[in-house]
């Protein structure tokens, strides 16, 4: 089981609506699978390659939407 810490932020204003704008139109992104990603991203494309990071960037690239509630 993967062990979770909270991380406390504050962004400017204009970057946290365009988070907000995004996770509104891909409804199978939140906040937390966005950070995620993010900082997954920056560390990898940075030269970080410790096998965590790399398994989180990828599956930031490849992972599958959820299916829509019907």
């Amino acid at each position: 089981m993967d062990v979770h810490v909270s991380v406390e932020n504050q962004f400017p204003e204009d970057l946290y609506e365009a988070m907000t704008a995004f996770i509104r139109h891909h409804p199978q992104w939140d906040q937390y699978r966005l950070m995620q990603s993010a900082v997954a991203g920056f560390l990898f494309q940075q030269g970080c390659h410790d096998p965590a990071v790399v398994r989180h960037y990828l599956d930031g690239l490849f992972r599958k939407p959820l299916a829509p509630v019907v």
